[in-house]
């Protein structure tokens, strides 16, 4: 049987930080009112996806891999990676601000862990009135200066924040300082990696009365130090076409308004493409006839043997559309 646009159970996680607004927001029925996270497509060990429609139904991505390889995702994303999906897809509703958190880069992963790095980005789907993220520094410092504000309890000091609204969009390279703050709404896609570097947590504590672990030591190695500007996603909405979010070698993001139906021909690009409706419902249909409804919250992934895909929106509709660029990988 001929693959077909597929949907995921969406894996739902508590945190500590967590609130109502999956549930609330984008219907995650099953979610509770302390829940952080919808991992929405994953091949993390331990949260590894599961299919939710189709003939596929009760088979996981890993399953997938192992039997359509590259039809799935592509030749030379699959030489790549193997049995492993490169991408992990979340929604994360933070009802308090998260740890200040770092992620190591592919290298130093690779050579302490033997993982991939998280490189990542954040698309804002609502925001609090005077929400922030915390970003990278307010200037260049160095390993010493950090350590000093660490130790003396005034990191958040030296910390750079941005303030946020529905479509303000970043680019969190690995090494770069973050944290999602109170009253955030988002969708994130990152490399496939589970890897986090916690450096402080507020001196906040578990119901248990303890302070959750920070990774002060493996941090420092990890950190960018330099200061950067113009943190923020600069974009213009373009009605029925893309608007490119990301283009780096890890994903390309494109933002879609969809107010009439469009049509995209994907076949040279070798990779597949994943769809989170942020706004709105519409229909997919693949140049083999299959088709899917995808609503409010829900993210869809298509098969890298799909040449042809067309969107069609049931009310104005707002999606990011994710892929790989095979040629990026290559350099």
């Amino acid at each position: 049987m001929e693959l077909y646009p597929i949907k995921f159970e969406p894996i739902l996680i508590d945190k500590i930080w967590g609130g109502s607004k999956l549930k609330k927001k984008l219907g995650k029925e099953k979610a509770s009112n302390t829940c952080g996270e919808s991992w929405e497509i994953s091949s993390i060990e331990g949260h590894v996806s599961e299919v939710k429609n189709g003939f596929l139904k009760g088979n996981d991505l890993n399953d997938l891999l192992e039997v359509y390889m590259a039809d799935l995702i592509g030749e030379v994303i699959y030489e790549k990676f193997g049995n492993e999906f490169p991408l992990l897809f979340k929604f994360i509703d933070a009802s308090d601000v998260l740890s200040i958190q770092v992620h190591p880069d592919d290298n130093l992963a690779k050579n302490r862990h033997n993982a991939y790095g998280k490189t990542e980005m954040w698309y804002v789907l609502d925001a609090d009135k005077d929400a922030e993220l915390i970003i990278g520094f307010k200037k260049t410092i160095n390993k010493e200066i950090y350590l000093q504000s660490l130790n003396n309890d005034e990191l958040t000091t030296i910390l750079n924040t941005e303030k946020v609204k529905a479509g303000s969009s970043f680019y969190i390279p690995a090494g770069r300082v973050h944290a999602i703050g109170k009253g955030i709404l988002l969708a994130e896609i990152q490399q496939t990696s589970d890897i986090t570097y916690r450096i402080y947590d507020w001196n906040r504590k578990s119901k248990n009365g303890e302070e959750r672990e920070l990774h002060t030591d493996l941090a420092v190695d990890a950190i960018d130090y330099a200061y950067h500007k113009k943190l923020n996603i600069e974009y213009d909405v373009k009605k029925n076409d893309a608007s490119t979010l990301v283009d780096s070698k890890y994903f390309t993001t494109n933002f879609l308004f969809l107010d009439k139906k469009i049509e995209t021909d994907y076949s040279i690009l070798d990779s597949f493409i994943v769809y989170m409706c942020l706004e709105g419902e519409f229909m997919v249909e693949l140049d083999n006839g299959t088709k899917e409804l995808i609503k409010k919250g829900e993210s869809v992934l298509i098969p890298a043997i799909a040449e042809q895909v067309s969107l069609t929106p049931i009310i104005e509709t707002k999606i990011l559309e994710v892929f790989i660029k095979p040629d990026k990988l290559k350099k």
